[in-house]
């Protein structure tokens, strides 16, 4: 089995196999970065061939891993069939060129199976109708506040506000409603609870 690994022929397919189980530990170790590629509508042929599917390190490490198998299982069924392996000259471009479409293939298959990344950034409008406090200044017409808003995700958001209502104040501290987005400011209401009395 050594003999066969090891002969000349077959060397570009052993590398890819060894190439492939270093990134394999790499990304095993969290030592690999975020290599996503982004891909615009038009990139029909990368596409096709598994790009954007998946992570490019893990699409590699699937390239590498058919390559290197289509490469020894033809070099296997040569030495079988015809008493001999194939030159590498002629291996390695037939088993890349294989290697490929059954990339893209393997690709589809695999990248629906695979987690993907979960993101908690949101929208400043998702933020209409949540709850804030005004945490720096007195908001008026024309002039406004500092907020502190939690969105849905327990993130912390400070925004800016003005009350909605033409004559009213929101004071430092108060309880508001944000109610809608106006440009970079949120029109808020206020609670009604903030000059009652403590219990």
């Amino acid at each position: 089995m050594g003999d066969f690994l090891f002969a000349p022929g077959n060397i570009m397919f052993v590398s890819a196999l060894v190439l492939m189980l270093l990134i394999g530990g790499v990304q095993a170790l969290g030592l690999d970065g975020d290599m996503d590629l982004d891909l615009d509508g038009d990139a029909d042929l990368l596409g096709w061939l598994g790009f954007g599917r998946m992570p490019l390190l893990a699409l590699l490490t699937l390239f590498l891993a058919l390559f290197a198998l289509i490469g020894l299982t033809g070099q296997h069924l040569a030495l079988d069939l015809a008493g001999g392996m194939l030159s590498g000259w002629v291996a390695v471009p037939a088993a890349a060129v294989a290697a490929l479409p059954a990339t893209g293939l393997a690709a589809r298959v695999i990248g629906p199976l695979l987690p993907r990344d979960h993101t908690t950034a949101i929208s400043l409008d998702m933020l209409t109708g949540s709850h804030a406090r005004i945490v720096t200044g007195r908001a008026a017409a024309g002039s406004p506040a500092r907020a502190r808003v939690e969105d849905h995700h327990g993130q912390t958001h400070y925004v800016m506000v003005e009350p909605d209502n033409a004559g009213q104040v929101l004071e430092e501290g108060e309880a508001v409603l944000l109610v809608r987005r106006d440009g970079p400011l949120f029109r808020a209401i206020s609670h009604g609870d903030h000059y009652l009395p403590r219990l």
